[in-house]
């Protein structure tokens, strides 16, 4: 597993496994199954409804707690000084731990105009030390901006919505001058139609491995650290089978072409829902 030195010295693994859309119940399970197989790095969210079945899995773990990295992050609904600090002893007490490894703003909610203070109240609970790092998701660079100006403490981590045809080369250019890490979300485009393209199909077909694979292997060879989504255990060890290959220079360059600015999630300045 290849690891990464966030801003405050912590090393967080390079791939890790997502839990978005998985219910509280089948968490036990599935992130049981990721634990054994390999994984380490977790991420969570108080809006995905399974911090009790992600905390359940890890207690169930012989995996001693300071090998895993487990992540949460705090929902639009919650933020504000005080809120954020309920909602993160609410994620405490659901995920059955003393502390998380990383707590990020989940999105920005512009209209609102509460980031800052929840980032405050983020940046006490880094202090306590039940939090041992801190960042945000979401954050294109006018909000991260905000943050710098009027937080203490660099994120570490801005987790954004990155695959080959939305690579984010600006905000990930912005976080690299700030030494802020980029994790990508939907790193596979959720399995549409990015795995199917022919480019990919063809460099696969080189390196005798899957699309999933060289998407994975392009990210982390852009010193992205990235969080893949499934319930299915042959995929999850599929998407571990990345470190015994590397794309040359020329496979990089193709796929750095395939860049057309393509969403699938929400926009971060127009995403307000509560």
């Amino acid at each position: 597993m290849y690891t990464k030195t966030l801003n405050n010295g912590m090393t967080i693994p390079q791939l890790g496994f997502g839990v978005w859309k998985v219910s509280d119940e089948e968490a036990i399970s599935t992130v049981d199954e990721a634990i054994q197989t390999g994984y380490r790095l977790i991420d969570t969210a108080k809006i995905y409804g399974n911090e009790v079945g992600v905390g359940k899995a890890i207690a169930k773990s012989a995996i001693p707690r300071e090998e895993l990295f487990i992540t949460t992050k705090l929902w639009n609904s919650d933020q504000g000084y005080e809120q954020t600090l309920q909602a993160f002893d609410e994620s405490l007490e659901k995920l059955g731990l003393d502390y998380v490894d990383l707590y990020l703003i989940h999105w920005p909610t512009p209209m609102y105009d509460t980031y800052v203070e929840s980032y405050k109240a983020m940046e006490k609970i880094y202090k306590e030390g039940r939090a041992k790092a801190i960042g945000v998701c979401n954050f294109d660079i006018e909000h991260l901006q905000r943050i710098i100006d009027e937080c203490e403490i660099v994120p570490a981590i801005n987790q954004i919505e990155c695959h080959p045809y939305l690579q984010q080369t600006e905000l990930k250019a912005f976080c690299q001058q700030h030494g802020i890490h980029v994790e990508a979300y939907s790193p596979l485009m959720n399995g549409k139609d990015v795995l199917e393209n022919t480019t990919i199909q063809e460099i696969a077909k080189q390196y005798g491995k899957t699309p999933a694979q060289v998407i994975l292997r392009w990210h982390l060879q852009t010193d992205t650290i990235v969080i893949p989504k499934t319930v299915t255990p042959s995929r999850m060890a599929e998407n571990l089978d990345v470190f015994d290959f590397e794309l040359n220079s020329t496979d990089m360059d193709k796929i750095s072409a395939l860049d057309s600015g393509k969403r699938i999630n929400a926009v971060p300045s127009e995403m307000n829902r509560k």
